[in-house]
């Protein structure tokens, strides 16, 4: 079952539009170290990319500079679409992490080049933008990437910190862009992570 239940509309550029948004649908299956806050099962790409997507509508008021909050959805709704063919690789999987960028870009070449070509260069582009962190809405949106499962775990008492014995230096490292960009988030944050290492977990 799948595309070769596909019936083409006759017309090339809406059969690329839709058969794409039925490799996207592959976001599903793709799992991700968080957990959902009730503990029942771990999240998976889409309903990660919806919830920070749903996040950037609340917080802008935060943000250092002035963001455009609908171009910083658009970026967290594609930020993770080249899992599809890379897979998830954990925040904390310093080997995982080497070889990431590789493995992202060749997922890009493969998923974007499905799409009409200046819409496939629209989405690229977003993506690279989220990656490089370089612009006002790539910052707030890579924010909202960072505190999205930092929340889960505060409300889930550190399971997936626990789990892969996360340390304070580490996730301080990866939510120094909130530090920079959303300072008063950042306090917030940072007395919470006295929190996680008093109560055991974060080392």
């Amino acid at each position: 079952m799948g595309l070769e239940l596909f019936v083409p509309s006759g017309i090339e550029r809406l059969d690329q539009q839709l058969k794409f948004s039925a490799e996207i649908d592959k976001m599903t299956k793709i799992i991700r170290r968080t957990l959902l806050i009730d503990k029942s099962r771990f999240e998976n790409d889409a309903e990660h990319s919806w919830h920070i997507s749903a996040m950037a509508l609340l917080f802008a008021e935060y943000a250092e500079e002035k963001v455009d909050v609908a171009r910083a959805m658009q970026m967290c709704v594609v930020h993770d679409l080249v899992e599809i063919y890379a897979g998830d690789t954990y925040a904390y999987d310093s080997k995982g992490n080497e070889t990431k960028a590789e493995r992202e870009q060749k997922a890009a070449d493969k998923l974007f080049s499905q799409l009409p070509d200046e819409q496939g260069k629209y989405i690229r582009s977003l993506w690279e933008e989220f990656d490089a962190m370089n612009t006002a809405d790539s910052k707030y949106a890579a924010c909202m990437d960072r505190l999205q499962p930092l929340l889960h775990n505060l409300l889930t008492g550190g399971l997936s910190w626990k789990q892969h014995e996360a340390e304070r230096a580490s996730v301080e490292k990866r939510t120094g862009i909130i530090k920079e960009f959303m300072p008063r988030v950042y306090g917030w944050l940072s007395m919470n992570l006295d929190r996680a290492v008093e109560m055991g977990w974060l080392k």
